[in-house]
C-alpha cells in the first residue's frame, strides 16, 4: 500500500476570494443499490479564505448552488433537487464554514436543507501562487446525518468531494 503526502505551502496572512469560475466541486457515490457509480457536481456560487496567523485560527466560507447539482441525468437531477432530496426550492444554497485548521484539515459546519452539522474536509494540496492559492481537499458526507434519507438503500448514503479552490488575495 503506498501513501502520498500532502503538498500544503503556508499562504500569505489576508484574506482571499474563492473565483467560483475557476473552481469546482465535483462528487462521487453509488445507485442501484450500491452497483452503479454516479459522478456529478455542484457549482461554487461564492466564498472566502481568512488565513490568520497562527495559521490554526484561519477561516473558511464557501456557498454551494444546490439548484446547479449535476450528473448528466436531467431526470435524476431534477429529483435530486425536488422537496425529496435537496429540496432546493426553500434551500437554494449548501454552506460550509470552517472556523479553524487542525493539521491537514479544516473543521467546520455544512449546512444542508437548513440543518447544520459538523464536517471535516481533509487538505491535499495548497500551492502559492503570487496573490493567489490554490487548494485541493476532499470530505466525506453522510447525507443521512443532514436529514436526506429518500430511497435509502437505491441511491447512495455517502458521497465523496473533491473540492479545486482558486481563490485570489484581496487584501
Amino acid at each position: 500500500m503506498s501513501t502520498t503526502t500532502a503538498t500544503i505551502e503556508a499562504p500569505t496572512r489576508g484574506a482571499y476570494r474563492i473565483e467560483p469560475g475557476e473552481s469546482s466541486v465535483e462528487f462521487a457515490t453509488r445507485h442501484m443499490f450500491g452497483l452503479a457509480p454516479v459522478r456529478g457536481t455542484f457549482p461554487l456560487r461564492e466564498g472566502v479564505v481568512h488565513v490568520a496567523e497562527p495559521v490554526e485560527t484561519s477561516l473558511v466560507r464557501a456557498v454551494v448552488d444546490a439548484t446547479g447539482f449535476d450528473t448528466g441525468l436531467p431526470a435524476r437531477d431534477d429529483t435530486v433537487r425536488s422537496e425529496k432530496f435537496l429540496d432546493t426550492a426553500h434551500h437554494p444554497d449548501i454552506t460550509f464554514v470552517a472556523n479553524g485548521v487542525s493539521g491537514d484539515d479544516l473543521v467546520g459546519t455544512l449546512t444542508v436543507r437548513g440543518r447544520t452539522e459538523p464536517l471535516t474536509v481533509h487538505i491535499d494540496e495548497v500551492r502559492v501562487l503570487d496573490n493567489r492559492l490554490q487548494l485541493r481537499a476532499t470530505a466525506e458526507v453522510d447525507r443521512y446525518a443532514w436529514g436526506v434519507t429518500a430511497m435509502k438503500g437505491m441511491t447512495g448514503r455517502r458521497l465523496r468531494f473533491t473540492l479545486a479552490l482558486v481563490a485570489t488575495r484581496v487584501d
